[in-house]
């Protein structure tokens, strides 16, 4: 029996979800890392070995860029979030990124739970280029997990 080989996807096609925000388009997005923390533990009658258990997991930060248009959807939030607080009402929104194959169908589908804006950062002003400027949202998360 041949087995099918399959190519892996690329990541230059993608979606970007954010509820109750909406958003044309990003031109980057990272996946947040994600780390189970080891918890060692040695018992007193044991002279050499120690075990290791699973402790908390952690989470990274997603990072979304897109280039600066006229709309302030995504900086309203951040605003709101600097003002009122990341426990307020409305400050987290679940995110999700889309992963694309060439068709356009989704492939992959990563949730992010309870995302708010930690930080804003946008290019500077300079009169010598022409490059786009981009503004680059960092949002702290509660968790997440790839569901397809």
């Amino acid at each position: 029996m041949a087995t099918q080989l399959t190519n892996p996807y690329r990541g230059f096609r993608f979606q970007v979800e954010i509820a109750g925000i909406q958003v044309a388009s990003f031109s980057e997005a990272t996946i947040p890392d994600s780390t189970v923390e080891t918890v060692e533990y040695r018992e007193g009658t044991d002279p050499v070995y120690k075990r290791s258990f699973s402790g908390l997991t952690s989470y990274g930060k997603l990072t979304l860029k897109k280039g600066l248009t006229d709309s302030m959807d995504l900086y309203n939030w951040y605003l709101f979030v600097s003002q009122q607080g990341s426990t307020a009402k409305g400050a987290q929104k679940n995110v999700s990124l889309i992963l694309l194959d060439p068709s356009g169908a989704a492939k992959a589908r990563w949730n992010v739970i309870n995302a708010w804006p930690s930080k804003y950062e946008s290019t500077g002003l300079n009169a010598s280029t022409s490059d786009v400027m981009v503004e680059t949202f960092e949002l702290t998360i509660e968790y997440m997990n790839r569901v397809s």
